[in-house]
Formats: C-alpha cells, structure tokens, sequence
C-alpha cells in the first residue's frame, strides 16, 4: 500500500481519515472484475474473447514514423481537387479575393473539425464505426454512413485514375496523339474527321477516342474496354497498396505524396518560362472585391474547405488511430491544413502559368485567323484600304494592331459589323474561359503541353502526378471504408480487402460505359455533398454537446501533455456547428433552385449541351442520397428502442493488466455501491482521468473537491490510472 494512502495514515496516526471506495481503488492493483468474485452481473467471462481483445489493443498496427504518418494524411487530404477545382473556383469567385473567404473558413471549419478527428481516431484507436459506437452509441450510423459515402466516391474516384493511366500511357509517343485531328480517308480523298474539326483535337481526343462518349445518359452504348482494362488496372493498384496494411500503403506515401510536389515545381518553373505566363498569373490574382460580398462565393469556399481535408469520410480517423496516444494531433491538424492550403495555391499559380501560355496562342490564332478575313474583304472592296492605319504590317500583325484595327473598323462599320464576323481576339476573354475538372486536366492542360518543347515528357509527368495524386486520395479512402469494417466484425483484412476490390471493380463498370461519363458527374454532384455535410454536422454535435466540450477538452489536454487553445472549446461548441447548419441550408436551397442536370456531348453538333437527368436516372440520384444518409436514423431508431444491444448493458468498468477501462469520475451520489458492485453508473464516465484540466471557461479545475460528503463514503473521488477506450 503506498505510504501517502489513507490506510497508511490511519496506521500512523490517531486522526480520523475518512476514505472512499474510490480512494481504495485508485490504490489498488489492476483487477479485471469479470474475472473476480464481485462480477455479480451473471455475465460470462469468456477468457478467448477477452485475450483477443487485448492482444489486438495492444497489437494494432502503428506507422513506422511521424514522417511517414504527416505524409500519408497529406496524400490523403491533398488530392485532384487542390489541382483541378481550386483554381477554377478562385478564377470564377474573384481570383486573389476568393483566398480571403477560403482560408478564413479554413480556419473556422476546416482546422478545427479537423483536429476533432484525428483527436477521435488516435484517443479511441479505432475506425469510423468504433469510435461513434464508442462516443454516442444512438449516433453509431455516423460511422457506418461514412463507409457507405467512402464506397461511392472510391467507385467513381477510381475511375478517375483509371482516365489517367489511359492518358499516361498513350504519353509515350512523338507528337502526342491528341495535338492533331485524325485523318479520315473517303475513297482516294482524304479529310479531316469533322467532329475534330468542328471542336478541337484535344477536346476530340478526350470524348471519342478515350470516352467514346455517348450523346446522353439514357444511351448506354456498351462498355469501353480500353477504359475497363485502365479500371482494373486502377483497382489492382489501390488492392495491392491496401493489402499489406499501413507498413505497405505508408512506404506508398513516400513517393506518392512528394512525387506531385517535384512535378508541380517543375511545372512551375517551366510555366513561369513559357511566353504569356506573367498575363495568366497576372489575370489570377488581380482581386475582385466585389466577390467577397456574394454568399455564393462563402458557400462555395466552405464546400471546398469540407471536401478538400476530407472530413467525413472517416479516412483521417482511420489513420489517426494507429497513431501513439501521446502523438501531438494538434500540431499534424495545423501543419496538413495549411500544407492543403499552400499547396491548392501553388497548383493555382502552375495551372494560371500554363493557361496564360495557353491563352496567348490561341489569342495569336485568333488575330491570324481574323486578319485573313479583313485581307479578303480589302481585296473584294467590302473594306476600304483607308481604315488601316498605316504602321500595321498584316506579315508581323500583333494583338494590339489588330485591337487598334478592329476598333476602327467596328466604329467605320456600326451599322454592318456584325455581318463581316470579326471577333476581337481579346486576351481577357480567353483567360476568362474557366474550365475545372476533366475539362481542365484531360482538355485545356493536354492542349497547352502539346505546344511545350519536349511535349512527351511533360504529358507522361503530368499524368504520372494525377496518378499519385488519384492514388493517395484512394488510400486513404478504402481505409475510411476496410478499418473501421475489420476493427468492428473482426473479418480477415486480405480477404476482405481483396473482395471489396473485386466487388467495386463490378459496380465500377456502370462508369466505363460509353455513357459513363455521365455517371462519374451524378456521383460527384450528388452522392456525397449533402450526406457527407449531415455525417459531419452530427460528428460535431456528438462531441461538442452529447459527449461534452469540456469533457472532450479535458481528455485532450491529458492526451498531448498541454491545453488546447480555447478558441476550439468555441469553435467546436458554436461556430462550426452553425457554419455547417448553414452549408446544409445553402446546399438544399441550391438543389431544389438548379434542377440536376449534366453536360452531354452531342457527336452531330461537336458541342456540349446542358440536359436534364430522366426519371430514372433521377430516381437514382435521390437514391443515393437516401442510401447515404440512412444508417444515420435506421441506427438511432434500433439502438433508441433496445432492438439491437449498443454495448451500454455491459459492465461499467472494466480493469485489464496495468489500465483501468473507464473512469469513475463521474459517478453520481450513491454510485460508488453500483460501481463495486458491476452496476452501470448514471452517467457514462469519461474514457479519460479527469487531471488539472481545461473544462471550459468559467470552469473550476476537477482537483477541486467538494466538501460535502457523498453518501456514506465521505469525500469525493479521486482518480485512477490511465485507461484505455474500449468499444
């Protein structure tokens, strides 16, 4: 018995000591009570369960390093979106203006939701559905709806990094197979193909040699088997880096999270090097204030915010928990958050360089194209010689004499203009083309490397990119979905890995069709945004109000050694919840104002087209929506009515080799006899001792004990070593 104890002062000393069974127990020996003669509950001691259970506490896999770890949540969190949708929502939403409402939302949102889970995952050390089951056992769905939300955008994603390896490996060849249009040949005659010709061939390349695209959703047109090989090329890779588990996908992350950073500095370079770079950088960043006053544009910036940290998915929670309990959490939130940031921005600057590059080519096509017609119609008398002015040369014609040229021509010419067909070749106006997503990456970007010396090679680097970046993403994803599944069933992790491979690469076919496209669309609009902002509105909810703030920041300040800033205790219990509440809001509203719709390609016309989804194609969309969000009530209504056990019958407390289980610090008047006695306390105690901890503002510390006596025991309690959550 330590010398400090009360039974040791009563053996010294002729003063009353009055003691509490907690006193006793904070002394005492580890003893596990389903073990002891105490366990009065009649509940079974299953000695193989048990041992299982902690072998795999004690045996869960862990990263071989803090760099490895910091790398693998960077290639996770960073992924196509930083290099595709960033710059595009920047351009559209007032180019240097739209970082201010971006990184004050980051801020406000995304840092501190972001630690929430990695705090989670790495306290708890379990996957999605461990650690909601553990938490609120009544809001257990949150886990089970972010593998279901994982499951779909992984089928899609997927399918992404399988237009990459198609691309990646048609790379390999001079020219470049997209930098002109085919040739058709029509008996001895040969001509260009006309759908090229009326687009362009990039745009050709990508729709009917890659896609092979139909002319809308309803027309399946059977499947593309260039672009199956790729998928299953795409899935074996993703199997193949899961398998072996974190030891295997984090020496993954080496390589697949900095190999984009050297592509994109080389990007850089090279782009900043390129004529007309400084015009699309320039264009970037020249701020529109105005912006910063639309809704729009803060609705637009959050929903990039929640997506690109990946919050939600429940792939930081399953990395974070084969992390050290003492691992500094904070730190990785705030290091991965701004590495996200710095890094969309960086993209933003290759991608601006590059299409300035872009811009300015086409601007100089255009000013040929135009000066041939204003020399035909001089030639034919339908223009005046005079309305030239006299230093133009038509051999070394610049944009600003054409600009010069075509303003005097459409003032002479007011009333006639419009039939001469001139178009002003303006460089704004090119830059001012927004293109995102595929559009950017398999359309704009392939154009402008076909004019770089050496195109190959940057084509296979660009690509190459996509793949990694795709790659780390999808890691991190089938762990949002593997996980929490093996830590929850206990299922073997090769055999279920490979199976759920297999089966995505089945229901994956539904996007390789000639239609498939258009699917990849419905997916990426719909099945994840609304259910996804649910999943995180209730995560937030779950700790900050059912669990408690003050609880969860008092575990926390054990957990790292030091006291989290105050400004999450407010975050976490105010402004998030209300920032997400008004996402959802907006997000509904914009759903029910724009009817769901897609761009079809129309093959006749050589032209996108905005169509509306069928009836059948919308009840799929509602469907996933639906299918999302259900485990959320369907879990609630079960574990509510006692029709599935929740784990809260089972014994309070429970004391294993060197830990206690559960805390008894929050046992109410007269708990301490239920507490001895196996008995479920009132209040579920918390899975962290209560030491001098931040509990809020206002609060005292929990050291602080009370006077008044607490029922027959005396005084309050004290606490009991480290415990170990246990689900």
């Amino acid at each position: 018995m330590p010398k400090n104890s009360k039974v040791t002062q009563r053996e010294h000393s002729s003063e009353h000591v009055t003691e509490s069974v907690a006193d006793l127990l904070a002394h005492e020996e580890p003893v596990d009570y389903k073990r002891s003669v105490l366990n009065v509950t009649g509940e079974a001691w299953d000695k193989q369960k048990d041992g299982e259970e902690e072998l795999d506490a004690e045996n869960r896999p862990a990263w071989n390093s803090k760099l490895q770890y910091i790398l693998a949540q960077i290639g996770y969190s960073v992924g196509l979106g930083n290099v595709w949708r960033f710059p595009y929502l920047c351009q559209k939403n007032g180019g240097g203006a739209y970082l201010v409402p971006y990184l004050v939302l980051l801020i406000i949102i995304g840092l501190p939701l972001f630690f929430l889970e990695l705090a989670v995952g790495q306290r708890i050390r379990r996957g999605s559905i461990g650690v909601w089951n553990y938490i609120c056992p009544r809001l257990g769905g949150i886990g089970y709806a972010s593998c279901l939300v994982c499951f779909f955008v992984g089928l899609y994603y997927n399918v992404i990094i399988g237009w990459s390896i198609f691309y990646f490996f048609k790379s390999f060849q001079y020219p470049l197979p997209w930098s002109e249009c085919p040739i058709a040949r029509n008996g001895s005659v040969a001509v260009v193909e006309a759908e090229c010709e009326r687009s362009s061939a990039t745009t050709y390349f990508w729709y009917r040699e890659a896609l092979d695209i139909s002319n809308s959703i309803s027309e399946s047109g059977g499947l593309n088997w260039k672009m199956t090989l790729c998928l299953l090329v795409a899935w074996s890779l993703v199997g193949l880096a899961m398998i072996k588990g974190i030891q295997s996908s984090g020496k993954v992350m080496y390589f697949s999270s900095l190999f984009p950073y050297v592509v994109l500095v080389c990007f850089l370079v090279r782009g900043l090097l390129l004529r007309g770079a400084v015009d699309g950088i320039m264009h970037m960043f020249t701020p529109k204030l105005d912006k910063m006053l639309d809704p729009q544009v803060w609705r637009e910036a959050a929903t990039q915010v929640f997506f690109a940290l990946g919050l939600g998915f429940g792939g930081v929670i399953a990395f974070s928990s084969y992390n050290k309990q003492d691992n500094n959490c904070h730190f990785d939130a705030t290091l991965v958050s701004f590495i996200n940031f710095f890094t969309s921005v960086l993209a933003t600057l290759v991608v601006f360089a590059v299409l300035g590059f872009k811009a300015n080519i086409m601007n100089e096509k255009c000013v040929v194209e135009n000066a041939e017609k204003i020399l035909g119609y001089l030639n034919t008398n339908v223009l005046s010689h005079d309305l030239i002015p006299p230093h133009v040369n038509f051999s070394h014609l610049t944009a600003k004499d054409y600009n010069e040229m075509y303003r005097v021509i459409m003032t002479v010419k007011e009333g006639h203009f419009k039939e001469l067909g001139l178009d002003a070749c303006m460089l704004e106006d090119e830059l001012d083309k927004s293109v995102q997503g595929t559009g950017l990456a398999f359309i704009a970007f392939t154009e402008a490397m076909t004019h770089f010396p050496a195109s190959p090679f940057w084509s296979v680097m660009f690509f190459l990119m996509l793949i990694n970046l795709g790659l780390g993403s999808m890691i991190g994803t089938m762990s949002g979905i593997t996980t929490p599944i093996i830590d929850t069933f206990k299922v073997r992790k090769e055999v279920f890995t490979v199976g759920c491979c297999i089966f995505a690469f089945v229901v994956g076919l539904i996007f390789v069709q000639r239609s498939g496209n258009y699917f990849v669309t419905m997916f990426d609009d719909y099945s994840a945004t609304l259910p996804l902002t649910v999943v995180v509105i209730l995560e937030n909810i779950a700790v900050a109000w059912i669990y408690g703030t003050k609880k969860f920041m008092q575990e926390l300040t054990e957990m790292l050694g030091f006291r989290p800033y105050q400004f999450y205790y407010y975050t976490w219990k105010y402004v998030s919840p209300i920032c997400m509440a008004v996402l959802m809001t907006a997000s509904i509203i914009q759903l029910g104002v724009s009817p769901p719709g897609y761009s079809a390609w129309i093959r006749e016309e050589a032209a996108e087209k905005f169509l509306f989804y069928p009836t059948w194609a919308m009840a799929i969309l509602i469907s996933l929506i639906i299918l999302a969000s259900l485990p959320l009530p369907l879990v609630f209504i079960l574990r509510q009515f006692h029709l599935v056990s929740d784990g809260s019958n089972t014994l309070s407390v429970t004391y294993k080799k060197g830990r206690m289980m559960k805390d008894i610090s929050n046992l109410e008047d007269n708990d301490e006899t239920r507490f001895i006695l196996s008995k479920v306390p009132s209040e579920t105690p918390s899975p962290m001792p209560t030491h001098r901890s931040y509990l809020g503002p206002g609060s005292n510390s929990p050291m602080e004990m009370s006077s008044a006596p607490n029922g027959r025991y005396g005084s309050g309690y004290l606490m009991a070593s480290t415990p170990e959550s246990e689900l």
